[in-house]
């Protein structure tokens, strides 16, 4: 089983080797026949092991015994044709797989390789090879390191990019009996099998934690597991029973909540959690597939929003008129708190102890940004679309939505929105890459301008009154302000005053003269 990253598709195969895709509420939408490695051995020579979606939510890939990897291009619309677009011919059968980035698939043989495939060069090459068969593969929450599980016991990990944690890679841990049950959580592993003991191991290797259930005569072999995406939560399946283990990141420890307990249902064969942490799906021996709700609380904001807390990390805000949805997750796995929907109902502010998260819910643009705790005194200002300003304690610090680190700021005491004015980016200019600029006031009478790309002041300009309005235009080269006394109302022309050098000009505003002079700025000569 596999859900789409775009969590709008869920495809199951079952041992028929037919993929049937569903929509996200699980009804049925399409389906198609997977086929042999070569057509004269037949089509029931092989079974379907593995399965992932692309990171794209495009194509599928699927693992087969008959020692080859099929990657189908499923389209974006339900119906779409169904086409071949990749196959991997293997030295021996392909016993599971990961799609963790873009060209990238990476997957475990019966012989104990673990080898990547690219979809773009249509070739694969061993990542590293071990002598025992890869019976489980999994990525940490990232999908920048791969852990793969043998059946000798041995756990090795391998980082595509270790992102800064310094963490080894090569054999981690050898476990007591074969870790088909393997996830990666936030801050540990999690492997279990047949030997009926789940155990916790630290980031190298080391046993945290040991749950044990041999005496347990109702319990038998663990099958699988399955980390939620926040890396908050791992299920474990077995046979009638999931098992549930929440990281408590207080205490530094995995709790077991009750388990699920379902008669009948037999051996648990698959897992998989969708992308935004709302469903977890659960195969079983028999065939069936079954989908649980997943989620901490529920609640109702303004009567407009449902704010589904699916771990403590990871909330889902659903617009409840028109039904688009916003997955606002901390990065670090940190608790969020309350979180709130402001400016017109379009933006979103939630704290975790040491971080603030912003999102913008029309451009679907996320940020967290580091933020020690200031009681919730902030007050935030949404005028400008393209970046949040935050006035804390005489500072203002400027957020750019969709970027994780604080664009800059600085100390003011005036927080009107009218007296600062912010230009990112918003006009194309050649030989300008990077145009981040901010005016502000550092007192009544004075105006300073800041270069936020390189962080330093390009100037500040003195005025004899006091200033009540200021705009920066849009490539941030000229500044127009207005004070309580120069405040210009003519009849019916406005009069503009420009300062050059010790010499103030005034001029009639000239609409087709400003348009003129911008289109050449911007070397649009067509218009």
């Amino acid at each position: 089983m596999a859900w789409a990253p775009n969590n709008a598709k869920f495809a199951v195969c079952t041992i028929d080797r037919v993929v049937i895709l569903y929509d996200e509420q699980g009804e049925k939408r399409d389906r198609f026949t997977t086929k042999p490695a070569d057509p004269k051995y037949g089509k029931k020579t092989y079974v379907v092991k593995s399965m992932a979606f692309s990171p794209d939510s495009t194509k599928i890939a699927v693992a087969q015994t008959d020692n080859i990897i099929f990657v189908y291009k499923i389209g974006e619309e339900w119906g779409d044709k169904k086409v071949i677009c990749n196959k991997f011919i293997q030295t021996s059968a392909v016993t599971c797989l990961v799609w963790p980035s873009e060209h990238a698939i990476i997957f475990g043989l019966a012989e104990g390789k673990v080898r990547q495939a690219n979809t773009k060069t249509s070739k694969s090459s061993t990542i590293y090879g071990t002598d025992s068969y890869v019976v489980s593969l999994t990525t940490n929450v990232s999908g920048k390191g791969i852990l793969s599980g043998h059946a000798d016991g041995t756990v090795v990990r391998y980082f595509v990019d270790d992102e800064g944690s310094g963490e080894s890679q090569g054999k981690l841990l050898t476990h007591a009996c074969p870790p088909y049950a393997l996830a990666w959580g936030t801050n540990s592993i999690i492997v279990a099998g047949c030997d009926k003991k789940i155990v916790a191991y630290g980031r190298e290797g080391q046993v945290l934690q040991t749950f044990d259930y041999s005496r347990d005569r109702s319990e038998k072999e663990f099958t699988v597991a399955t980390c939620s995406p926040s890396g908050q939560s791992i299920v474990v399946g077995s046979y009638d029973r999931l098992r549930v283990f929440s990281w408590s990141p207080r205490k530094g420890v995995w709790d077991e909540a009750s388990p699920k307990e379902i008669p009948n249902l037999y051996t648990i064969t698959a897992l998989s959690w969708k992308k935004d942490g709302s469903r977890l799906s659960v195969g079983t021996l028999c065939g069936g597939v079954e989908l649980f709700d997943c989620c901490l609380r529920r609640s109702i904001y303004k009567n407009k929003f449902e704010m589904t807390y699916v771990g403590l990390s990871q909330v889902i805000v659903k617009n409840l008129s028109t039904g688009t949805r916003v997955v606002l997750k901390s990065q670090y796995g940190y608790e969020i708190d309350e979180v709130k929907v402001m400016g017109k109902d379009q933006y979103l502010v939630a704290h975790t102890s040491d971080t603030l998260l912003l999102g913008d819910l029309v451009s679907n643009k996320l940020s967290e940004v580091a933020w020690q705790g200031t009681g919730g005194n902030e007050k935030f200002f949404f005028e400008n679309e393209t970046v949040c300003m935050i006035f804390n304690a005489g500072e203002l610090a400027l957020v750019e939505y969709g970027s994780n680190e604080i664009l800059g700021s600085v100390r003011t005491e005036f927080m009107n929105p009218h007296l600062i004015s912010v230009r990112l980016n918003e006009r194309r200019q050649k030989g300008v890459e990077d145009n981040k600029k901010l005016a502000y006031l550092i007192d009544i009478k004075t105006i300073a301008i800041v270069d936020l790309v390189g962080g330093y002041n390009l100037g500040t300009i003195s005025h004899d009154s006091k200033i009540d309005w200021l705009e920066l235009n849009e490539t941030g080269r000229k500044l127009l302000f207005r004070d309580k006394k120069l405040r210009v109302r003519g009849e019916c022309r406005y009069l503009i005053i420009v300062t050059e050098g010790v010499n103030s000009v005034s001029y009639t505003l000239d609409e087709g003269l400003i348009e003129f002079g911008t289109a050449i700025d911007d070397g649009d000569y067509y218009r």
